[in-house]
């Protein structure tokens, strides 16, 4: 039994090892190329967002919720969701086809777990 569990957890360990920075716990900065219209086409700019994994839960409410709620509400959840912090403000240079451009454009600065929210977009 030994011998089957110690391959194994080598192997997990070089798989995590491997892994992108996306999979890592908590909640941090993560570059990714962005998309952006302009009057000449689409652009690519390389910017920070906010990706990870926060805490969140769901149990059995307690007596006096259910009761509050006319037993309505029997599971009670936690959760927080990973966002930014802080934005940014930088110049980037934007592919654009197969010309270069300089742009400004805001890009996560710092990360944090925090209320989640519904999008404004």
């Amino acid at each position: 039994m030994q011998r089957v569990t110690m391959p194994m957890l080598s192997l997990l360990c070089l798989l995590g090892a491997a892994m992108p920075a996306i999979s890592k716990p908590g909640c941090h900065p993560y570059p990714f190329e962005l998309a952006l219209r302009r009057e000449r086409g689409a652009c690519l700019a390389r910017v920070h967002a906010c990706v990870g994994f926060c805490e969140s839960s769901a149990f059995p409410s307690k007596y006096s919720v259910l009761q509050a709620s006319h037993y309505r509400h029997n599971i009670t959840s936690v959760a927080q969701c990973c966002t930014i912090r802080r934005l940014e403000k930088v110049r980037t240079r934007v592919k654009c086809g197969t010309s270069n451009h300089v742009m400004e454009v805001f890009t996560a600065k710092e990360c944090q777990c925090d209320v989640c929210r519904r999008a404004r977009y």
